[in-house]
């Protein structure tokens, strides 16, 4: 076939399908062409899941008369005018190719009533062709109609699902558009139905209604507020508190400069944010907004705008990270706070045990008692804590001002049952001790290294050749983690030093554990680091198990360290390690006051 040139009417449904996918780039497109022209009230009506008709109206500054024809020319924007307008591009669209683009591929009419006009005018475009501006009965503002969408293009319109997949993509869409401007009231309408109402916020601190709307009515009361700043770079929003997880990750928000995107950079800092605090498989739920200097990022960088680059990438993932990490780390056990568990979650949720650690089939119960207070074994003591100001272990009141109360009893060698101001507290011990013992570890590792101490005689673990291969590949993690190995032939492993915090007796249970789960990996734990999983099955396999008995002073430690600890409202598995029963709820229990 010849070389030639296309025609107009081709090109242009082309250009359309790097733009407009589904009914959801329709609504997309014109919504953020509202936003930029200064709506704060925008609705949105659609029929047969957008095929039908997509309408959007607005309360924004419209557009003159005489340029309704431009605003459907390809390449014609009011938003830019050169490479350095580009180059720190501030607005939603900016390329001129949106409302062409849809008007190539559908039925479309725009009326606009701008400020100071004498009355409104509209214009029509069917299928890329334009009709005579008219005038037009138009309140102040912009109305945008699209019917018959692909009607020109039946190949186009054979990708086109359902009417509820495509609704669903809608409303998704409509709702991210509400979270990214609360300034703004937004309501949906497929047919008679309304979907959304989300009227405008007038003040901040009120955003909860909103955030309930969209991500549920729990996820205010379990989201931690976020804000961070370096230089010209600031991080706000919500996170949810890890144990508020989902199976999906269908509850993750990002904004760049008001701009919805779905960033790979962003999504794999709040990731790597999580990595030790969330149970594995599970999704973290988070609403964040990055505001930054337009120059600093390059919106241009995919046809729907919904990812970005950064000039630096290394650099703002870093930022992203620590700045997530730091609010997680605040998750530990607070008298104001919420539990970290709930009453709810407790009775509709069966209990997970980490790896070698909560369910008596798995746990090996200790004769010795646990060793809290003796000077010259006492490596998992929280030096920071006592430094810093707080109590020293075990000397809370009962009931007193201690997050976590003082101890009253064991239940069945697995929970320490506690009382507080405000009511009941449940720990799960082993859960506890992992948390603060991983932390420990860590803390150590980053200060002066893992205390450790030689063995006189090594300990002979037996394995198979190809496991014991393994093991010697990984010998600077162990090292790091306080021991020493070395091959006694092709089937012996000796191990001649091991960290202070085990208990000789411990010594020979807890190596051959995490010899056979590092070798298989068969904890299945999630953490990315090698290092840090290592020291995290390394916790796990030395915390307390269940059947082992403690005495109250040592319950009492254990709760005093659990408050001075990072991220100890979850194990390294991201299990809740406590709950609590206000008295209310309790007096409710019992039907009390009735």
């Amino acid at each position: 076939m010849a070389i030639r040139v296309l025609s107009g009417e081709l090109v242009d449904q082309i250009a359309a399908g790097e733009v407009i996918e589904r009914p959801a780039s329709v609504v997309k497109e014109i919504v953020e062409n509202s936003l930029d022209a200064g709506a704060r009230r925008i609705e949105i009506d659609v029929e047969r899941g957008g095929i039908g008709l997509v309408r959007v109206r607005d309360d924004g500054c419209g557009i003159p008369a005489a340029e309704l024809p431009l605003a459907l020319t390809r390449h014609a924007t009011s938003k830019i005018a050169s490479l350095d307008d580009l180059e720190a591009v501030s607005t939603l669209g900016f390329r001129g190719e949106a409302l062409p683009s849809i008007a190539s591929v559908a039925r479309l009419r725009m009326a606009s009533y701008p400020a100071g006009a004498a009355h409104g005018a509209e214009i029509s475009c069917e299928g890329g062709t334009l009709a005579e501006i008219r005038p037009a009965a138009q309140l102040p503002g912009t109305t945008v109609e699209v019917r018959d969408l692909f009607f020109n293009v039946p190949a186009r319109r054979k990708f086109v699902r359902s009417q509820a997949t495509e609704l669903g993509h809608i409303a998704g869409l409509v709702e991210r558009l509400a979270l990214s401007r609360f300034d703004v009231s937004f309501r949906l309408r497929h047919g008679t139905r309304l979907l959304l109402d989300a009227p405008a916020i007038g003040a901040a601190g009120e955003e909860s209604a909103r955030l309930g709307q969209v991500l549920g009515a729990d996820f205010p009361a379990a989201a931690l507020p976020v804000r961070h700043a370096a230089g010209p770079v600031m991080l706000s929003g919500w996170v949810s508190l890890p144990t508020r997880s989902r199976a999906q990750a269908d509850q993750q928000f990002w904004f760049v400069n008001g701009r919805s995107v779905r960033d790979r950079l962003l999504m794999s800092a709040a990731r790597l944010a999580y990595r030790d605090v969330l149970y594995h498989g599970r999704h973290p739920a988070y609403v964040l907004y990055l505001t930054l200097d337009p120059k600093l990022v390059d919106v241009n960088a995919h046809p729907a705008k919904l990812e970005v680059r950064f000039r630096d990438s290394r650099q703002m993932h870093e930022f992203v990270f620590r700045a997530l990490q730091r609010v997680l780390a605040d998750t530990r056990p607070d008298a104001a706070g919420p539990a970290a568990a709930g009453t709810a979650a407790l009775r509709a949720t069966p209990q997970h045990a980490s790896p070698g650690g909560g369910l008596p089939a798995r746990a090996a119960p200790y004769a010795a008692s646990l060793s809290l207070y003796s000077p010259s074994r006492d490596p998992w003591r929280v030096v920071a804590a006592a430094e810093a100001g707080a109590a020293p272990l075990g000397t809370a009141a009962p009931g007193g001002g201690a997050p976590l109360g003082t101890a009253l009893a064991q239940l069945h060698g697995a929970y320490i049952l506690a009382q507080n101001a405000e009511g009941l507290v449940l720990v799960d011990m082993h859960a506890a001790h992992e948390r603060v013992l991983y932390e420990k570890l860590k803390a150590d590792r980053e200060r002066s290294g893992i205390a450790s101490q030689h063995l006189l005689e090594p300990i002979v673990v037996d394995l198979k050749p190809h496991e014991l291969v393994r093991i010697l590949e990984e010998r600077s993690q162990w090292e790091a983690a306080g021991f020493e190995v070395d091959a006694l032939g092709d089937e012996r492993l000796a191990v001649r030093r091991v960290p202070a915090l085990l208990n000789l007796r411990e010594i020979g249970p807890v190596v051959a554990a995490m010899v056979a789960e590092l070798a298989f990996e068969t904890g299945g734990h999630h953490l990315e680091g090698a290092a840090d999983r290592f020291l995290a099955t390394l916790a796990c396999r030395s915390a307390i198990h269940v059947h082992r008995r403690l005495t109250l002073p040592e319950m009492d430690a254990l709760l005093r360290q659990m408050e001075a600890t990072e991220r100890a409202n979850q194990c390294n598995h991201g299990r809740p390690t406590w709950t609590r029963l206000s008295l209310q709820q309790l007096d409710q229990l019992f039907l009390r006051g009735r």
